[in-house]
């Protein structure tokens, strides 16, 4: 069984004009129809996430240029978590410097990522569903 969560690092292939980072295609699969494209940056100190959702698996790029931390749990899929349950153990991750991930997340499992550096922080969420709030439950990480 593969994790619920995968944090996959993106190799830079750019050059003199400046970065450049390629999805892989199996993480484009992963989602599926992508239905909905969500760009949004992280401010120091501020933090996104916080939340699981029902039925939407997501692709998260982030791309940075200094320290910040990707929290998750495993999540149950199926049925839906009670967030009034034992919290879950909760991972995380470190980053440093400058680069991209992508972070496939599947339905259940709570994500948040914490921008701790001193740069904002970019990500784009690619998802198989169309935002519906009352598909995103929350669920506090950090």
């Amino acid at each position: 069984m593969s994790p619920r969560v995968q944090i996959l690092d993106l190799n830079d292939t750019g050059d003199h004009r400046g970065s450049s980072f390629t999805i892989p295609t199996f993480a484009i699969e992963f989602v599926g129809t992508v239905r909905d494209l969500h760009l949004a940056a992280i401010l120091p100190g501020a933090i996104r996430g916080n939340h699981y959702h029902l039925r939407r698996m997501e692709a998260i790029v982030v791309y940075y240029h200094s320290a910040w931390t990707f929290h998750w749990d495993e999540g149950t899929p199926t049925p839906a978590p009670d967030p009034t349950l034992p919290v879950l153990p909760v991972h995380r991750r470190d980053f440093s410097g400058t680069g991209a991930v992508v972070i496939l997340v599947t339905p259940g499992c709570s994500h948040a990522v914490e921008n701790c550096g001193t740069q904002p922080v970019t990500i784009l969420g690619i998802s198989s569903e169309a935002y519906d709030p009352t598909e995103s439950v929350s669920r506090k990480l950090v």
